[in-house]
């Protein structure tokens, strides 16, 4: 039996290298003969050299690292395998938002305008509303190349298709000129049988029972676009000292309608020490759902009671995860019923998490924050806060209460925006309740706070383009219409503390209900109104930038960072 194995699984990584040669549907074979949003231009310039090498020094540089010393050869086998996947899923994750990268790299000449497009996954700058910067590119279309870019919400409408919604399918044209649907599967075939065939090399390896069921199913979820018995064996995989997030998971790329969701890939190391300080705060959600100051209707949800709270070191970031700002905590799965069923799983990314902090919040809080509070800036209130946003995410509503279906569906575009301004306020509101519970004692409150105030200043750096941008900003405009603020004459801000405790608690019930009654129209007047950066704050972040503090990080990663080679 010993012998049978060890040509089984040393069989796989060749099936995988075959599959990925030799297998191309007929769907596949024409997504490559498909330029996506590439013009034929032979050469691309930089619409300014001197913006683009600025661009590149707003990003810090961190090193992804971690102690892999404690894993076995297993598992440091199965981290190898992690990133080859990864990869694959950085390749099709070109292809979603703007076409096939290296048709779209080899094209740029000038070395710092292609260190910037690699940050940016593209000729958009993320982090500046999508400004192009690169002379033979327009505006960013908002479909990405998900869609056609010249479909009309009129030809999408028409189409009679119901899996035109799905978040796993492209839309493209016949020769005819109409539109038709290809699955994620049949566009990226060769790629995804070759993941597929790898992730099932490393489930082979496993010896964590809960991570070889998960990477068996995540290997036929990539084949099928069917993640949901996935989705639940990730909720079940409590013991795993690593973790892998793979597969199209975020719809931030799809700007357009918000159905279609990216490749990403995280690699994730368990942090147990914080994880076990983390992990008492889970049982509390139901009561927490149950005290939200809402009518009773807009809480009768119960979040799923196998949520859990982790602490992880990432080593690599892949595709939609890795584009432009760096996410430094993660909550899923994204799928409602999973989430009402099993609840969710909140990592915080710990290394990364230290290096905004470190390289950007603090030196924004000396400059924008009153003298006197800047001793609120600290570290584990950086922390909570983000922890408490990924929290709130599964609190609330997930279905509308008149029958509309999901909040997502309900709200369409808007969605994003709406529910990253509930998580973040929400979150505070949290962990002010905590605090008053007696469950969070270290620091006080008026550090959460402050520190929330500075990690806006910091957040809104990024623009107002992507939908955490113009939460940023609802959240920034509702504060400022509520007298939170004060503005120096210097250019610092003090915050009223208990005008911005009664801000929190009506701007959560302002989203809930919007939330709650699907409520389209009043999320889109909303967002277009107040997720715009305001005049002031415009010249006090061009302030910030005169500072050289770097707008977000970079990473230096890959298996060579980690240990690996």
């Amino acid at each position: 039996m010993k012998t049978k194995s060890l040509i089984y699984f040393l069989a796989l990584p060749i099936v995988a290298m075959v599959a990925g040669c030799t297998y191309q549907n007929t769907a596949e074979q024409m997504e490559k003969k498909y330029s996506g949003l590439i013009p034929d231009d032979s050469v691309f310039t930089p619409v300014s050299p001197d913006l683009v090498k600025a661009g590149v020094a707003s990003y810090a540089p961190v090193e992804l690292k971690a102690d892999i010393s404690q894993l076995s050869e297993k598992e440091k086998k199965i981290l190898s395998i992690m990133f080859d996947v990864a990869d694959i899923m950085d390749d099709i994750y070109w292809d979603q938002t703007l076409g096939h990268k290296n048709v779209f790299l080899d094209r740029i000449q000038d070395e710092s305008t292609k260190k910037f497009a690699l940050i940016n996954y593209g000729p958009w700058d993320r982090l500046k509303d999508n400004q192009s910067f690169i002379t033979q590119f327009g505006p960013k279309p908002a479909g990405a190349n998900f869609y056609p870019v010249d479909m009309t919400r009129e030809e999408f409408n028409a189409l009679n298709d119901t899996n035109k919604t799905s978040q796993y399918t492209l839309i493209r044209r016949n020769p005819d000129n109409s539109l038709k649907v290809v699955w994620y599967h049949d566009a990226y075939g060769s790629q995804i049988v070759k993941a597929a065939a790898m992730l099932k090399a490393a489930a082979f390896l496993a010896e964590d029972e809960g991570l070889k069921k998960y990477l068996k199913l995540r290997a036929d979820a990539l084949l099928t676009d069917d993640y949901r018995p996935s989705d639940f064996a990730w909720m079940e995989m409590k013991t795993s000292p690593i973790d892998f997030v793979v597969g199209p998971i975020e719809n931030y790329e799809d700007g357009l309608f918000g159905y279609k969701a990216a490749q990403e890939a995280f690699i994730l190391i368990k942090d147990k020490q914080w994880s076990e300080r983390l992990a008492k705060f889970a049982a509390l959600l139901p009561e927490l759902q149950k005290g939200l100051p809402v009518e009773e209707q807009y809480k009768s949800e119960s979040p799923g009671t196998s949520s859990d709270l982790n602490a992880y070191y990432a080593i690599y970031y892949a595709g939609d995860a890795n584009v432009g700002g760096k996410t430094i905590a993660i909550n899923l799965p994204n799928d409602e019923e999973v989430q009402l069923k099993a609840g969710s799983r909140r990592l915080q990314l710990e290394n990364a998490i230290k290096a905004k902090f470190d390289n950007i919040l603090v030196p924004i809080a000396d400059a924008l924050i009153d003298t006197g509070q800047q001793k609120h800036i600290q570290f584990d209130a950086f922390f909570q806060n983000i922890m408490f946003h990924e929290v709130a995410h599964g609190l609330g509503v997930k279905n509308t209460i008149n029958g509309q279906g999901s909040v997502r569906s309900a709200l369409k575009e808007q969605f994003s925006a709406i529910e990253e301004a509930k998580a973040d306020i929400m979150g505070l509101y949290l962990v002010t309740k905590l605090h008053e519970m007696g469950e969070l004692e270290q620091g006080e409150i008026m550090d959460n706070y402050i520190t929330f105030v500075a990690g806006i200043f910091r957040s809104c750096r990024f623009g107002a383009g992507d939908a955490h941008g113009k939460s940023n900003m609802i959240q920034f405009n509702y504060f400022t219409d509520n007298g939170v603020f004060d503005r120096h004459e210097n250019g610092t801000y003090r915050v009223d503390f208990e005008k911005m405790k009664e801000a929190v608690v009506s701007l959560m019930q302002k989203i809930i209900h919007v939330e709650g009654d699907g409520n389209y129209s009043e999320a889109k007047q909303w967002v277009e109104e107040k997720g715009v950066i305001p005049p002031q704050l415009h010249a006090d972040l061009n302030r910030i930038n005169s500072l050289d503090i770097p707008v977000d990080i970079v990473f230096i990663q890959g298996k060579k960072v980690v240990g690996l080679e």
